[in-house]
């Protein structure tokens, strides 16, 4: 008689800024592939969400602790922004200290990995014609970029002091393309699409990995402003989408 092959259990994940755009295209596609718990300030476009949700102010430490009980991997996606956020008043409790939280609250809580939503900010300042590839320095053009290279040094500083995983994710132009629309060429080669975004973030919950990490998300085109290379190698992205064939443009 054969005995049937135990299924690996489900990997229990926080989804930090569920509400948001990313968040939201995140769980509607991921809630039967991972064990999901909701996260947000807002909570509104969460009321019909087939998984545990509840409202979370990541500026509240006792709060951020209470959320990562029982997590294995928390997707850090709660934040602001918006490039021309202000420090004071948009970026110091949301982006600073509302990331140290949610570190500090994971290691605490003995949770494996974060996975951290960095940004295409964080390395803007290099010119346009300079592809960025995950090993070259932060190089921020406004205080939204630095608040992100700060994430990332709390993702490193983590990594090296508690043994805890943590993967920072450079995302860039997530937008739905279409033929004939007009973007300027930054933007179609930071594009990454939807369904790229999604299953990038599925790989860096999944893959198996330890220590600190910086990987960019971008679509597969034609010309990208970050590089992907290191990116695919470890942790098997498998990018679908061009975004320059997506507009129609020639090769």
């Amino acid at each position: 008689m054969t005995t049937p092959a135990k299924q690996a259990p489900e990997i229990r994940v926080l989804v930090t800024g569920a509400a948001g755009s990313i968040g939201g295209m995140f769980w509607k596609s991921e809630h039967q592939t991972f064990a999901l718990r909701l996260a947000d300030l807002h909570t509104a476009k969460l009321a019909d969400a087939p998984c545990d949700s509840r409202q979370l102010d990541v500026s509240d430490y006792p709060a951020c602790l209470d959320a990562c009980k029982d997590i294995d991997v928390v997707l850090h996606l709660a934040g602001m922004p918006h490039a021309d956020a202000d420090f004071h008043a948009d970026l110091l409790q949301a982006n600073i200290i509302g990331t140290y939280n949610i570190f500090q609250a994971a290691a605490q809580q003995g949770c494996k990995r974060v996975v951290f939503a960095s940004s295409a900010q964080a390395v803007e300042a290099y010119p346009l014609d300079v592809q960025v590839s995950e090993t070259m320095a932060p190089r921020a053009r406004n205080m939204y970029g630095a608040s992100k290279v700060f994430g990332e040094g709390v993702a490193s500083a983590f990594a090296a002091q508690t043994g805890m995983a943590a993967i920072a994710v450079r995302i860039a132009n997530v937008a739905d393309f279409q033929p004939g629309q007009q973007h300027s060429p930054r933007d179609v080669a930071a594009f990454i699409s939807e369904r790229d975004v999604v299953h990038l973030l599925a790989c860096c919950i999944r893959a198996d990995v330890q220590g600190y990490h910086v990987v960019h998300g971008v679509s597969d085109n034609r010309y990208k402003r970050l590089s992907i290379d290191h990116t695919r190698t470890l942790l098997d992205y498998r990018p679908q989408d061009d975004g320059f064939a997506l507009l129609g443009i020639a090769a």
